[in-house]
């Protein structure tokens, strides 16, 4: 079959037009006789071909093209055999019985002649056995790992690794076998056997510590052999303390060895160390700084990668690097361009940024969308980085806001504006001004909206309010019914802020009423209504409060779930009210620390850099975590019913993190119950414990009503199995929504059987039970309260009423400082420091701390801490005050 070069460079293919039933048809041919071997070659790659587009073979269809392609072992053609076990591979785990064909596959590869399919057949027969039919394959296939053939013994050695985890305790027995074919000769079957010897050993760490202290001496065939010995020396390193790891010269040997592939592995694994040190580093720093300056672009680009990831960490470590760095931004590979980029913007210094703004002002026209998201994220962090160079940085993220590009690309500049606004209040107006400008030709609704809401909320704020109002109103006349009617908003924020420009204002307003678009009409109307009446003018156009949305989409779900609960209406009370700012901060906050992952999560070339800048997710907040506890807990029947999730705490440790069984304990408040979550862990790897639990004790209480708890539940682990953690559940009822605190004893009870460490298979015993005593545990007022955040402590001290207050004064002998002080505060009530009042200027001797939270049941708890360093330790006097006299008694009782 000849095939032109046009062919070849044909994007669609040579068989981009069959149909599955047509070759299926034209399968027949594997019938007749004699065999036509240039046929069915060819039958065959249309068949490869139709499985490697992802083409849907039913189960009858491909038994029956299985069994019809085995008729072609009566051919000699070896090329003919060599596509038969590929089809034969592939279809296995399509078809049935396909083990009816072991018997043909195992005389190909016992043959005497030393053909070129036999490490077909080896693969194939790996594929097409199963744990019953294994042990009559195991002798054949444990002599092909030592055959002299190294195609023979490759292919039986990889068949190996894809049997062991099917047939662990049969590939364990031939370690001898796979020990003899590590010190081959041959490349390829050293480094499959070293693979093969890993997995056989890898639960046990002294057995991996033997592998690199015997072969690491030894002058390996395959330098792909001593990437995988660099990976499992770091891996032993991992759990090894800096300035402890015993096997750091070694791994700085490797950054001698005179193939570029070893040095990078080895770099690369120092500077993925945990806790790595300087003196550590250095040598690796230095070898990926000589690949910089390589004529190969897959050197450089691996090299400026691991810099890049690095750069997150310990930036002054890959600052040596800044020169080199700076000479690839004009790189004619882009993604090596881009990562030097945004490396210089993490390891720069203050004095660099204006040059790094040129150079990246010309590069910004050479590359993607894509990439240009990843440098507008490193800008964003350079500038809250360096306050002071925020001018600069505004001017350049105002000169890409005009360049042509896409909606993510323009959304990412945005929001980085957006939180350089928010960090840095000083670059405000001049922030502001480039967002005007901006929105006169703004092509996307949505970044139009979004900007003039910013311009609502900090527009009447600014020193000139005034000249923002021609900028929104242009949008009013000239933009379309969505934008029109967010600038309407903005103009009612004006109007509501600023007194003095309230008629103009409204005289703009009335003008909107006439619009062709009801829904600006309507918002006119109201917002003029609205103005009029002060009260109504705060609570819905300058309101700054809102729901914490992640607790209110959990209630409504668990509302909606629940059929009972529809007799009554839906109790918004029970979500906690945050402000906007609030909620601002945490999706910065988010934002921010997505950014520091978003320029390396490209895995390699292009597709994979664009990839990382389009997946920026948010880190990991507090409500997210709380939100991941409630749904694991509405899985469980028992704990379904119990309503919304209040508050969950942070893990307890109850015991020490080196013992037999490792145990936390998480403390979820719910309306009228205490379900504590015990997260265990099994450190044994020749044990497994079943129906695993808690058994909690109070053996202490200062509160009356804490008798009145009822331990109604315990749902325990039914199987805890080594190095995989299981939760037990413990639920205790609060009639009438009480408070307690009180200490708890606990102890973990189990049923211990003896296991194989290697399997994890228990031995056939009953087994006994036994008891593993774990540390106490204090349920404490902080678990009852969750942090509030507000923009103006004072008023909302002043709305609680006097009558609600509790003072208390205590002497805090054994806190030393002011500091100390504060943050036994809050550690001990929970509660959110309003204004900054966490921070305490060094040496001070005196302080006042303004607390925030909302106690359970839904009642605004505020307390004002004033604290003052005597000779004796710290004098503290807490005022509390909330909507129950009870609670301000409880929460300032909390801190003694």
């Amino acid at each position: 079959m000849n095939v032109g070069k046009k062919d070849e460079d044909s994007e669609v293919g040579l068989f981009h037009h069959i149909d599955k039933s047509t070759v299926l048809q034209e399968a027949r041919a594997f019938n007749e006789t004699p065999i036509n071997p240039r046929k069915c070659r060819l039958i065959l790659t249309k068949l490869a071909y139709l499985l490697y587009q992802s083409e849907v073979f039913h189960t009858k269809e491909a038994t029956e093209t299985f069994f019809s392609i085995t008729k072609l072992f009566q051919s000699p053609d070896v090329g003919l055999r060599q596509m038969v076990y590929l089809l034969i591979k592939e279809l296995s785990t399509i078809a049935e019985d396909v083990y009816f064909m072991t018997s043909s596959v195992m005389r190909d590869m016992n043959a005497k002649s030393d053909v070129i399919y036999r490490a077909n057949a080896i693969r194939a027969l790996a594929k097409i056995t199963d744990s019953s039919t294994f042990p009559a394959i195991e002798r054949f296939v444990k002599q092909a790992i030592v055959d002299k053939n190294p195609s023979v013994s490759s292919a039986a050695l990889v068949s190996a690794l894809h049997l062991f985890s099917t047939n662990k305790d049969v590939v364990r027995r031939w370690a001898s076998e796979v020990q003899e074919a590590i010190n081959s000769k041959q490349a390829a079957t050293q480094y499959h056997a070293l693979a093969l010897m890993y997995q056989i050993r890898q639960h046990d760490r002294m057995a991996v510590t033997k592998i690199v202290q015997t072969y690491a001496p030894v002058v390996m065939r395959s330098q792909l052999s001593y990437c995988m010995l660099i990976r499992y020396t770091a891996k032993i390193m991992e759990d090894e303390e800096p300035g402890t790891r015993t096997f750091d010269p070694l791994l700085q040997g490797w950054l001698q060895h005179r193939n570029d592939m070893v040095v990078y592995e080895a770099a690369r694994a120092i500077c993925n160390l945990p806790n790595v040190t300087d003196k550590e580093l250095r040598p690796a720093v230095t070898a990926l700084n000589v690949m910089l300056l390589s004529h190969k672009p897959t050197l450089r680009f691996a090299a400026i990668r691991t810099l890049n990831k690095l750069a997150m960490t310990n930036p002054v470590a890959v600052s040596l690097c800044n020169v080199d760095m700076e000479n690839l931004i004009s790189d004619s590979n882009r993604s090596i361009a881009t990562f030097a980029i945004t490396t210089l913007l993490k390891t720069g210094t203050e004095q660099s940024v204006d040059r790094l703004m040129k150079q990246i002002s010309g590069f910004m026209n050479e590359i993607s969308d894509e990439f240009k998201i990843i440098v507008i994220d490193a800008v964003r962090s350079l500038s809250l980085k360096f306050p002071a160079k925020q001018a600069s940085m505004l001017n350049f993220l105002s000169n890409v806001l005009r360049d042509e590009g896409g909606y993510e690309y323009k959304r990412a500049i945005v929001e980085a504006i957006f939180d350089i606004i928010y960090h840095i209040p000083e670059s405000k107006e001049f922030a502001l001004s480039h967002l005007c400008e901006f929105i006169e030709d703004c092509e996307f609704t949505k970044l139009a909206v979004r900007i003039l809401h910013l311009l609502g909320t900090e527009g009447p704020r600014a020193s000139k309010p005034s000249k923002y109002i021609r900028y929104i109103y242009n949008r009013v006349i000239l933009e379309n019914s969505t934008v029109r009617a967010a600038a309407v908003g903005a103009l009612a924020q004006f109007a509501v802020q600023l007194p003095d420009l309230k008629e103009r204002i409204r005289t703009l307003l009335t003008r909107c009423t006439e619009d062709t678009e009801d829904e600006v009409r309507d918002r006119a109307i109201m917002y003029l209504r609205l103005m009029d009446d002060e009260e109504l003018a705060r609570k819905y156009i300058v309101n700054d409060v809102t729901y914490s949305w992640p607790t209110l989409e959990r209630n409504l779900v668990t509302y909606l779930a629940q059929e009972a609960a529809h007799t009554q209406e839906f109790d918004i009370s029970s979500t906690p009210i945050v402000t906007k700012a609030q909620e601002a901060a945490e999706k910065s906050r988010a934002a921010l620390a997505a950014t520091e992952s978003a320029t390396t999560a490209s895995s390699s070339g292009t597709s994979a850099a664009a990839g990382g800048a389009s997946s920026r997710g948010p880190q990991t907040t507090v409500a997210d975590t709380q939100a991941g506890y409630a749904a694991a807990m509405e899985a469980l029947p028992q704990l379904a019913g119990l309503g919304p999730l209040f508050k969950s705490s942070a893990p307890v440790p109850l015991t020490e993190a080196e013992t037999e069984y490792v145990v936390t304990c998480i403390k979820h408040v719910f309306a009228q119950h205490l379900v504590f979550q015990f997260d265990c862990r099994n450190t044994l790897n020749d044990s497994l414990l079943e129906r695993a639990s808690v058994v909690m004790k109070m053996e202490s209480s200062e509160d009356e009503d804490a008798v009145l708890l009822r331990q109604e539940n315990v749902i325990p682990i039914e199987r805890l199995v080594y190095d995989v953690p299981g939760s037990t559940y413990v639920v205790f009822r609060r009639p009438n929504g009480i408070c307690p605190t009180a200490t708890f004893s606990n102890s973990l009870h189990f049923i211990v059987k003896d296991c194989d460490p290697s399997t994890g298979e228990p031995d056939a015993d009953e087994g006994y039970e036994d008891d593993y005593l774990l540390e106490d545990l204090d349920l404490v007022t902080a678990d009852y309260v969750t942090p509030l955040f507000l923009s103006d402590f004072k008023k909302n001290w002043e709305e609680l009423s006097p009558e609600t207050e509790v003072v208390e004064t205590y002497s805090l002998t054994t806190v030393p400082t002011i500091k100390a002080a504060v943050a036994n505060l809050l550690q001990l009530l929970g509660m959110y420091a309003c204004e900054h009042s966490a921070e305490v200027k060094e040496h001070a001797t005196s302080h006042a701390l303004y607390l925030s939270g909302i106690y359970v049941g839904g009642v605004k708890v505020l307390s004002r801490c004033r604290m003052v360093l005597t000779r004796e330790g710290v004098t503290l006097e807490v005022a509390v005050r909330s909507g129950d006299p009870t609670i301000s008694r409880k929460v300032a009782d909390a801190v003694c």
